[in-house]
């Protein structure tokens, strides 16, 4: 505990994840809410954990967008909150973050998203940082824990003073790295305030939504004021006549080469990096001859940059990834950054000498992919669900497994080969009406608790009004297993919470067929599912 516990002005071992629930704290914040999702799920973890022994609220909600809408009307109503989300469950959350921008909030309300870099654990790697762009909203991007920390203790002040949502972008190594973070003294935060009603701000309508439209854009003008002035966004001269721009954790990284460079390029770091501090950058730029951007994925800096400073007449040569020096893929480490440094700039660091090749005889370790846990009972159901289809088409037709996000994904190897299309949470049961609307295949869908009520319910919905033949199976395991065994509405908890069966879910929705085995018993989840396929209509088996 001691993220409530320890002391200000000492020093703690924490991870980037940690860093941002101590800072929340020494914020003030009142209102925490998420949906678990990694790389962010620690700080919700950490909530969980502390909830009853400090004065926050926190919420496990049923999915990113509940926990965005939750945080946006505590913040609304003077209460400072935070939500927390991977980088696809701010695509769940964004038709709602669109119009937060512009209703904007009235205490600090902080966004982290954390970004996943080379897919460790996610189904793309996309780049957070153009929701910023998209929403208009201020975006600070730490590189350390102690920056997780700090950013978002200054991203509460920020959004209070804006009265907007602030977005804090991590990415896995970020979020996952344990560091020496300096405490700060704790600030009690309220949980309770007043919402005073002010339709024209908060009711979107089209007449009130094009108002609020052009105060958005004046405050976004207002916190690039901000930016250009922020102790996020620091210079580091050098002695040459090259630089480099650096964000989130390519900034540690370039921190590290450019300290160990004989002829050392200039460095600008922003921390603070949207909107851009354009005059800061015109500063930077305009004595060099080339600049290296160091940013994970998508060029953002890289092409803003450089229309900025042909813009602004500044001659300066702009190097990363649309050169081929950096690559658009994957996350970065320090000899790829280092690398980069020595072949863009020719600046080559003291003493460092080649780490030396695998002697003859030497493996590379072989990688093991991620497989189910050795007992867990989805292996009962896919090997039934297999003998099951087998049984019916009897090799004549091949069935369609329309898979879903969550440990059964795993279903996809050997030997089960049990998911033919994945694409996003609760996707399973709309794209499985799709295949069953489009082919003459049996069609089989697989979902986990979580995900079903995170994100299945309305494709179950559309399948049960347009009687499509899909067999549904619920992989129930009473958790939100992948991320770290959370909870979620169909699982009983102490307290003042109401648990949500999925079966009573199913029935309400007006399914036909609706069985709940037990996936040890493979005798009878063989028979069971063997009746849902030759089902007209939708039918659905709880494997619990």
């Amino acid at each position: 505990m001691e993220i409530i516990e320890g002391v200000a002005g000492q020093e703690y071992l924490l991870l980037g994840n940690e860093g941002v629930v101590r800072g929340a704290l020494e914020a003030g914040v009142g209102v925490t809410a998420q949906y678990p999702g990694t790389p962010s799920s620690e700080i919700g973890d950490t909530f969980w954990r502390i909830k009853d022994s400090c004065s926050v609220y926190y919420q496990y909600s049923v999915n990113e967008k509940v926990a965005l809408e939750t945080a946006a009307a505590a913040a609304s109503s003077g209460v400072r909150s935070l939500t927390a989300m991977k980088h696809v469950g701010l695509n769940v959350a964004s038709d709602s973050l669109m119009s937060i921008a512009y209703t904007g909030v009235t205490a600090g309300m902080v966004i982290v998203v954390a970004d996943d870099p080379f897919m460790h654990s996610s189904q793309n790697e996309q780049d957070s940082r153009i929701y910023a762009r998209l929403a208009g909203l201020p975006l600070l991007e730490p590189a350390t824990p102690q920056d997780a920390k700090d950013f978002t203790v200054s991203a509460f002040e920020l959004s209070q003073e804006l009265k907007m949502p602030v977005l804090l972008r991590l990415t896995t190594r970020v979020s996952h790295t344990r560091g020496p973070v300096l405490f700060g003294a704790l600030r009690k935060g309220k949980v309770k305030g007043v919402f005073e009603p002010d339709p024209q701000r908060f009711v979107l309508i089209p007449g009130h939504a094009r108002i609020q439209h052009e105060k958005l854009l004046e405050r976004l003008q207002k916190a690039q004021v901000i930016a250009e002035k922020s102790v996020y966004n620091t210079i580091v001269p050098g002695n040459c006549k090259t630089g480099i721009i650096a964000s989130s954790v390519g900034a540690a990284y370039a921190r590290e080469v450019q300290e160990r460079c004989e002829d050392k390029p200039h460095l600008l770091t922003l921390g603070f990096s949207y909107p851009l501090p354009e005059e800061l950058i015109i500063r930077f730029a305009r004595d060099l001859d080339r600049i290296l951007i160091v940013e994970e994925l998508e060029p953002v800096m890289e092409n803003e940059i450089t229309a900025l400073l042909a813009r602004r007449g500044v001659k300066v040569e702009i190097l990363g990834k649309n050169d081929g020096y950096l690559p658009r893929l994957y996350e970065y480490h320090m000899s790829m950054v280092r690398e980069a440094v020595e072949k863009a700039l020719d600046c080559k660091e003291k003493g460092r000498e080649k780490p030396p090749a695998l002697k003859e005889g030497q493996l590379n370790i072989p990688v093991r992919p991620p497989v189910l846990c050795p007992g867990c009972a989805h292996r009962h159901t896919y090997y039934a669900v297999g003998r099951a289809v087998r049984s019916v088409t009897r090799g004549k037709v091949k069935p369609v497994y329309s898979s879903d996000i969550g440990c059964y994904s795993l279903g996809c190897g050997p030997p089960f080969f049990a998911a033919d299309y994945l694409l996003s949470m609760g996707a399973s049961i709309g794209a499985a009406g799709g295949f069953a609307q489009a082919t003459e295949q049996p069609v089989v869908a697989f979902i986990g608790d979580s995900t079903f009520f995170h994100g299945g319910m309305t494709g179950l919905i559309n399948a049960v009004h347009h009687q499509h033949n899909v067999t549904l199976i619920i992989m129930d395991n009473s958790t939100t297993a992948m991320t770290g065994h959370q909870p979620h509405p169909g699982i009983p908890l102490p307290g003042n919470y109401k648990t949500v069966a999925v079966e009573e879910v199913v029935q309400g929705m007006g399914v036909d067929f609706l069985e709940v085995i037990d996936p040890g018993n493979v005798q009878r989840t063989q028979k069971v599912v063997k009746e849902a396929l030759e089902f007209v209509g939708p039918a659905v088996v709880i494997a619990r």
